[in-house]
């Protein structure tokens, strides 16, 4: 039906609605009838279409339903999933209604400058790319396929102890090297390990995460029918290639042999604390970073504990379903850590206001998952790229529209709260 004979058979039931024949004729099944049949033609008329290619996308949500279509219901679920109730996941999203920003006029704008700087290294752009384990279930080159579009984009990329592509391949991909996101249970030589890994291949920063790591799960109740031990074909996506994880497998299939349980023991192990950090910070000359910070409190202690930045993060609502949104906890986190300590932030950014709101309000960067994700699933390297051309256009408008030509300019005169009375 084309766009034509859908307006007339609107006008149509619209009149039908109106007459009080028809009405007299079967009034309660008439009225449900003919505003189910409206219902329908406008859904029908103002539907989208999918976008064909990356380069049709006008905003990053256009590769979402893409992504959907092309994943199979295990990785859409794996991908898009929060914890719980998903209060967190949604909380991601709603809070930046809550904060407003604040336009300056007659500011000379006409050169833009998005480039900074992160724990002494220079950065064309604010804007990174989070550290997303199993790229391979959303494409046959993950990380590979992401690595190329970082390069072609210049945006730092963070690399998932969870990748299903070895580091040495993201780097060369990369064609510099990566940071690197550190899960590790409480066992040194396996983290030494690791690090070393990341070490040799010249990453610069480690980024320790804490707000989920083995032995302390969560509830992800979306992904619990897609269980992958009872799931062959999806093996492939998941199997670990560190050498810290080929190491821990050796290690659990030599004890199964002897009748020794090795994963309880690496449970017993896997629940981090200050001392262990302590430890990790001690073992490697890289810069590190702790992922997973939501209060003012952890962020003094991580300053005390000699850490060179944080990440701003509740893992998209993927971990904890505490209702905090990270937009909404930063502010005081910036203010316990001073305006000199880095402090990257993730979790819920979509649109260019969202990445200015997270600069305003005391990041030194954003990280973005799902939305390259999405990119990745639908179209490949092209999506990715697609969808971090997208995100810096719509950097770049904010700017301009908030007068401020530099990203050292964005500052917190440019953004209000909203009080809490005025929410709803």
């Amino acid at each position: 039906m084309d766009l034509v004979a859908r307006t007339h058979r609107r006008a149509l039931l619209r009149f039908l609605l109106a007459s009080p024949l028809w009405a007299a004729a079967r009034p309660v099944e008439a009225l449900e009838f003919l505003v189910a049949e409206l219902a329908q033609g406008d859904d029908a008329a103002f539907a989208k279409p999918l976008v064909q290619s990356a380069a049709e996308g006008l905003n990053v949500f256009d590769f979402e339903p893409v992504a959907k279509q092309n994943l199979s219901d295990a990785h859409w679920a794996f991908l898009s999933q929060g914890v719980h109730d998903e209060f967190t996941l949604r909380a991601n999203r709603e809070a930046f209604n809550h904060v407003q920003l604040r336009p300056r006029r007659l500011v000379d704008v006409r050169e833009l400058d998005l480039s900074t700087e992160l724990l002494g290294q220079k950065l064309s752009s604010p804007i990174l790319l989070a550290p997303c384990g199993s790229q391979k279930a959303f494409h046959l080159e993950a990380e590979l396929a992401t690595a190329r579009a970082a390069k072609v984009k210049d945006h730092l990329q963070i690399l998932s102890t969870g990748s299903s592509t070895r580091i040495q391949d993201v780097v060369k991909a990369r064609g510099e090297p990566v940071w690197f996101q550190l899960y590790t249970p409480r066992l040194m030589p396996v983290t030494r390990l690791q690090l070393s890994e990341a070490e040799e291949v010249g990453s610069p920063a480690v980024v320790v995460t804490v707000d989920t790591y083995p032995g302390v799960q969560s509830n992800r109740d979306r992904v619990r029918a897609f269980r992958r031990a009872d799931n062959p074909s999806c093996q492939a996506c998941h199997a670990g290639v560190s050498r810290a994880e080929r190491a821990l497998r050796s290690v659990s299939e030599l004890g199964n042999a002897v009748g020794f349980d090795v994963q309880d023991a690496l449970d017993d192990l896997a629940v981090l604390d200050w001392e262990y950090l302590d430890r990790i910070r001690d073992a490697t000359d890289m810069k590190l970073l702790v992922k997973g910070i939501q209060t003012p409190e952890d962020a003094r202690l991580c300053v005390q504990h000699g850490v060179d930045g944080i990440v701003v993060s509740n893992h998209g609502g993927r971990a904890e379903d505490s209702g905090l949104s990270t937009i909404e906890v930063l502010p005081g986190i910036a203010e316990a850590v001073g305006p000199d300590f880095p402090i990257v932030i993730d979790s819920g950014f979509r649109r260019g206001p969202d990445l200015f709101k997270g600069l305003a309000l005391g990041a030194s960067a954003v990280a973005v998952g799902r939305p390259y994700l999405w990119g990745l699933s639908a179209f490949g390297q092209e999506g990715v790229e697609a969808v971090l051309a997208l995100l810096r256009e719509e950097l770049e408008v904010s700017m301009k529209q908030m007068g401020t030509p530099r990203v050292a300019d964005i500052t917190r005169e440019h953004v209000q709260l909203r009080p809490p009375s005025a929410r709803g």
